[in-house]
């Protein structure tokens, strides 16, 4: 990812441009500087990999602020933003005398802005972890499978046990659910950030999420199914780069949904986790779920098959699976029936009491996601039989 700045007179044209810039999932830590400048960089100071100056009708003080820039960083990628492209003849003389070396017309166009930015990413060193290290997405096998439980579940460990900044987007079909799982009542969500794409930023996005008192926050979901057919699946990988911009993990509830509208997430995700029940309808769809990924170029390594409501029966069945998945099982959680309804009734994540496995298990796979070293929790009966977090045979 690169780091930018925006050097602006108009706070207005500045926001959209941020907007623009954080969508694109390619730009991180973006510095704002007011033109005029009341303190010039200094040699020896940090700088950014690109720099957008947001040239209004007088462009001097620009010219003059690129120009500084030019003399301390030789090597800095200066971008001049304008309402006239291609430039005056003039104008371009003297942008290229201060070290201007592109132009892009306002307002700001995501395709042209994301051409810019991979032709500058592919001549510079990479800074920082790709951002799509970031995205976990979590999906259902079908409908019924507890999804939106594990993703729920999953976050709040991130947050509350690998203290993590974790962010929930619920992307679910027909309808969003997660904020009940956690009684959060929301007032803002999907729709809101969709219809303000042009000036959604990290700071826009921030007063859109509802947090939980584990830390946990959550963009809602749609709350009547109609809001969908104003909704474009295209935009949301947008969303998703945004909240990237800000939090250190981010779940995509996605549900049970599944279509070629979707594969731009999916390819953007570090992980794609699909949970299934061990019964004949769910790991049908299971198979055949896989395999669709395959078609859209991400391997096995990139997906985890999580089964719920696990019974020790189901062992054997579980076993089956993996040869015909041609891959191990990356976890499973164990069916509490009573501890599960109750705190889906009450609106509270799986409680964190002693003896209790079913936390354990979202405990452990949380810290597993995160990277952290930890054993399974250790109990009476063999590990194998829990399927804790897999590992490569």
């Amino acid at each position: 990812m690169l780091a930018a700045a925006i050097a602006s007179s108009d706070l207005t044209s500045s926001a959209h441009l941020l907007a623009a810039l954080e969508q694109t999932g390619l730009v991180h830590d973006v510095k704002q500087w007011t033109i005029p400048a009341d303190h010039l960089p200094e040699a020896g100071e940090g700088m950014p990999d690109v720099i957008f100056l947001d040239l209004n009708r007088d462009p001097e003080p620009f010219l003059q602020f690129a120009a500084h820039l030019r003399r301390g960083w030789p090597t800095l990628k200066l971008v001049a933003c304008s309402n006239s492209v291609p430039p005056s003849p003039q104008l371009l003389l003297e942008a290229m005398r201060s070290g201007i070396q592109d132009f892009i017309p306002k307002p700001v166009d995501a395709a042209s802005l994301n051409k810019l930015l991979h032709r500058i990413e592919s001549d510079s060193q990479p800074i920082a972890a790709p951002s799509g290290n970031k995205l976990i997405v979590i999906m259902g096998a079908k409908g019924g499978v507890g999804t939106t439980t594990v993703a729920v579940n999953l976050g709040v460990q991130l947050c509350s046990h690998a203290n993590k900044r974790t962010v929930l987007l619920d992307f679910a079909r027909p309808l969003g659910n997660a904020h009940l799982l956690l009684d959060l009542n929301l007032r803002f969500g999907l729709r809101d950030s969709v219809e303000n794409l042009d000036r959604l930023d990290s700071h826009f996005l921030a007063g859109l999420l509802t947090a939980h008192k584990t830390k946990l926050e959550i963009l809602g979901g749609v709350t009547q199914p109609e809001e969908w057919q104003t909704i474009s699946v295209n935009v949301l990988d947008r969303v998703v780069n945004v909240a990237k911009n800000s939090f250190d993990y981010v779940l995509a509830d996605v549900g049970s949904q599944f279509s070629s509208e979707w594969s731009s997430i999916f390819r953007m995700a570090r992980k794609v986790l699909i949970v299934t029940e061990a019964n004949v309808p769910a790991l049908w769809t299971l198979q055949r779920r896989l395999n669709a990924l395959k078609g859209f170029g991400i391997d096995s390594d990139r997906t985890g098959v999580i089964i719920n409501r696990w019974h020790k029966a189901d062992d054997e069945v579980l076993r089956s699976i993996e040869k015909q998945i041609d891959q191990p099982l990356f976890a499973s959680f164990p069916n509490d029936y009573r501890k599960a309804s109750q705190a889906f009734n009450l609106g509270t994540p799986i409680p964190d009491n002693h003896n209790n496995l079913l936390n354990d298990r979202y405990r452990y796979v949380a810290a597993q996601l995160a990277g952290m070293s930890v054993f399974p929790p250790e109990r009476k009966r063999p590990l194998a039989n829990f399927f804790p977090f897999a590992t490569k045979r």
